[in-house]
């Protein structure tokens, strides 16, 4: 359940130990260990990070009380996201998912000082593999997943992989169901001896039926909460956002002598939405239900991001010892192209959510429109020097100098910046004991913002710094890691959430915040057969009044995963997996004019797994979530929510050729 090493941090190939930052690994052997088949699931079980559903279809990830929007293919940022992920992605792609907490301006641009998440490809092998995989469960669930990987040719220097994935599920949610496709394929190619090229595409397609936009509101109209049974949906039974992301990359490198490689990387991602959306707004009354409104819409949207990055990095003897450089620059550029049409009934008067069965006349869409159609452009250069003062002491410098512009206009409101900032970055580790490290780093925060305010304006960029520091050991030849870090993050005009425009559109109003707190993390192999993936977070979120902020952000989160190779039953595999986090709350005003508070309670979810090697070839694995059957919110970031997922059990038949 770890890593021996990795360079998202700074390009640089370095252990997690030497890494001057906090870091966790999703390894595929816990992907597969807990079935854990969407990001969603994943990162829920990353230390210290909260993922918030807000919709069925929408999600927001944060980390040290901010969203996290910087994500990465291969250590290839997507500088451009809201840190909304709208449907799911798929794990049976990825090796690992890597989360690198507090800044990372040196390789993302914009130093966010959440998270940085990099989802890694999995790779061509030159021997044969193959398998087929198919799970059934809880709510209708069938998933079948193809992976074939080879080369025709005996050294292997031409190679390629494909993996395909087939999903179509009910949900425990009222007339939800969601089909998914997802498709990988890859080529490498040993030029030369020196020379690699890896070429790839993906494309995934989530289509869900009777998709909630916006959730269960939390509140009554005086003000007290609301309680549903857990299945209670919004969604009409028409309703539908179906989403397609396809990306292209090529990557090629190149080996200069022993000590230096220069790598070039492109790719294509396109962000496609399709809706036909159902709102419900407004407060129910507390003893009959009725005060919902409807808000129907029409939604079409399209994003086309290009990235390119060039890199060199090399190692190199001075004072002694071995040095370690990156230089580099990239290039993106996007386009945005939005369109929302209005249904005619707004406003129309909804029976009681419960026992309501989702019949609503699919209106036409002649009430009004709006549109956004904006480019942006981002241009960066980067270096990153570890200088190696002696063998236990290492200092780490480096600066991203960014250039932004953005022109066009987001539902009738001009969307422009043009923006140039270095975003500078220190930091050092120092071995004092032979397995124990100490490190430090610091960075600055400079993130243009694309949320819009309430009148439709973009909001400024968020500038600040970020702080970090702790001890990290290691042991068993890196099999086993931990890090215990403490952090203090200060941000200025960060976007917060401000509540919904009448339509259902979410609009942002702007905080200066801090965040302080303390993270341990460990990850690897305790003993022969023995596993564990752990972490947990405490910190303090609040602004420069000392008053608390982003109460919707859990403060302490805590996670433990142990998995266990039974010796006196040689092929059984078990496993438990627990979450908790503690309690959430967010204040804001009623359509009544009453200020109220939603709550939810801390809380934790309890997971149970086994794996048998029936044979060589055939494995069972078996995953029962939720085994307390928990009743909980699945979030508070606004003020409608829906409950999270109740007790499931799933069953994975795996054949390898």
């Amino acid at each position: 359940m770890t890593v021996r090493s990795t360079d998202m941090a700074t390009r640089l190939p370095l252990s997690l130990r030497e890494t001057p930052q906090a870091m966790s690994v999703l390894t595929q052997k816990f992907l597969d260990d807990f079935t854990l088949q969407t990001a969603n699931d994943a990162l829920s079980n990353a230390t210290g990070l909260t993922v918030q559903r807000v919709e069925t279809n929408r999600t927001y990830v944060s980390a040290r009380g901010f969203d996290v929007s910087t994500y990465q293919y291969d250590g290839i940022g997507l500088p451009f996201s809201q840190g909304t992920q709208v449907g799911d992605i798929d794990t049976a792609v990825y090796d690992n998912i890597q989360v690198l907490r507090g800044a990372n301006g040196l390789l993302s641009s914009t130093g966010n000082p959440s998270a940085t998440i990099n989802y890694t490809r999995k790779r061509a092998t030159k021997v044969f593999k193959a398998s087929i995989q198919g799970t059934t469960g809880s709510w209708n669930k069938r998933r079948a997943v193809g992976d074939i990987s080879g080369s025709p040719m005996k050294s292997g220097r031409l190679r390629g992989r494909l993996i395909a994935v087939y999903e179509n599920a009910d949900s425990y949610l009222d007339r939800y169901s969601q089909e998914k496709t997802t498709v990988f394929g890859t080529i490498e190619a040993d030029i030369t001896k020196s020379t690699l090229l890896r070429l790839g595409y993906s494309w995934e397609q989530n289509d869900p039926n009777s998709s909630m936009w916006g959730a269960l509101p939390l509140n009554n109209s005086d003000g007290t909460p609301t309680h549903y049974s857990r299945s209670t949906s919004t969604a009409a039974r028409y309703a539908y956002m179906n989403n397609r992301d396809s990306q292209m990359f090529g990557d090629l490198t190149q080996k200069i002598g022993n000590n230096w490689k220069l790598r070039l990387y492109g790719t294509e991602h396109i962000l496609e939405a399709d809706g036909h959306m159902f709102y419900a707004y407004g407060q129910p009354d507390r003893l009959t239900g009725l005060g919902l409104k409807s808000y129907p819409s029409r939604y079409n949207s399209r994003e086309k991001q290009w990235i390119g990055d060039l890199s060199l990095q090399g190692k190199f003897r001075v004072l002694s010892q071995t040095q370690q450089i990156v230089l580099g620059g990239n290039t993106s550029s996007g386009l945005n192209r939005q369109l929302s049409l209005y249904g005619a009934g707004i406003g129309t008067a909804l029976p009681p959510l419960e026992g309501w069965d989702g019949n609503y006349p699919q209106p036409a869409y002649t009430a009004g429109q709006n549109t956004a159609h904006f480019n942006y452009i981002r241009r960066s250069f980067y270096s990153v020097l570890r200088l190696s003062i002696t063998h236990k002491l290492h200092l780490f410098g480096g600066v991203n100098l960014t250039h932004a512009t953005s022109s066009g206009q987001s539902y009738g409101v001009q969307s422009n910046y043009n923006i140039t900032k270095p975003v500078p970055y220190t930091g050092a580790t120092y071995d004092f004991l032979k397995n124990y490290t100490f490190y430090i780093s610091y960075g600055k925060i400079f993130n243009p913002q694309t949320q819009l305010d309430n009148h439709h304006h973009i909001l400024g960029a968020v500038q600040g710094d970020n702080l970090e520091g702790g001890i990290k050991a290691s042991w068993f030849d890196n099999k086993l890691n931990l890090s215990i870090t403490g952090y203090h993050v200060h941000q200025n005009n960060l976007a917060n959430p401000g509540g919904y425009l009448a339509n259902g559109e979410a609009y942002y109003n702007t905080i200066n915040a801090q965040s302080a707190g303390t993270e341990f993390d460990i990850s690897g192999q305790i003993i022969p057969g023995l596993q564990i993936m752990a972490g947990g977070n405490l910190m303090k979120l609040y602004d420069e009044n000392d008053h608390a902020v982003r109460t919707f952000v859990p403060r302490q989160t805590f996670h433990s995963a142990l998995t266990w190779d039974i010796p006196w039953i040689k092929r059984l595999h078990v496993g438990i997996n627990l979450t908790w986090q503690g309690r959430m709350r967010n204040t804001y005003t009623l359509d009544s004019g009453i200020k109220t508070t939603a709550k939810q309670n801390n809380y934790a979810l309890l997971d149970f797994m086994f794996h048998y090697d029936i044979t060589k070839k055939w494995k069972i694995t078996g995953n029962f979530n939720n085994v307390t059957n928990k009743k909980y919110w699945s979030s508070l970031y606004w003020s409608q929510s829906y409950y999270g997922s109740p007790f499931s059990g799933y069953v994975t038949l795996t054949h390898q050729f």
